[in-house]
């Protein structure tokens, strides 16, 4: 990483910055935000593609109340060696695992989903818990009230 940072200069910052919270916008208009005419600009953004800065770009969702609960769970293993590979591969695999992270402290990971409703948060986390592969130690859990502050970052 400190590769990267040594490559960008102050207009590869300002481009990150405006498609932080615009990456929808058009290369004309992030030019002009940035002070460069569109060529340029479309380039730098190639290049900080092309180096793998921007990894990707995607959607920032509102689900409507009434069609999904938004569970927060924290998970800690037993047995990381035997245990990591596989739950790492299940929350890449399982659809209601919207964010998962390794995480240092107490628990291993933080893992945000999206389930029906909370029977339906109770049978993945007692399909987690059970499984012989995952060796769950515990989980703790919280279910999202009101979102104050998303990013996309």
């Amino acid at each position: 990483m400190a590769e990267r940072k040594a490559q960008l200069d102050r207009i590869d910052l300002r481009i990150l910055e405006v498609l932080r919270s615009e990456g929808r916008i058009s290369y004309r208009q992030l030019s002009e935000r940035v002070n460069l005419t569109p060529r340029p600009c479309q380039a730098r953004v190639e290049r900080l593609e092309a180096m793998g800065v921007i990894e990707g770009y995607r959607a920032v969702v509102k689900l409507p109340a009434a069609r999904k609960t938004i569970v927060i769970a924290q998970v800690a293993l037993t047995d990381h060696g035997r245990s990591q590979g596989p739950f790492e591969e299940e929350m890449r695999n399982n659809p209601a695992v919207l964010d998962c992270w390794l995480v240092s402290g107490s628990f291993d990971f933080l893992v945000r989903l999206a389930c029906e409703d909370l029977d339906d948060y109770r049978r993945i986390a007692d399909l987690w818990l059970k499984s012989p592969h995952f060796r769950i130690e515990k989980i703790v859990t919280a279910a999202e009230l009101q979102a104050i502050k998303r990013s996309s970052v």
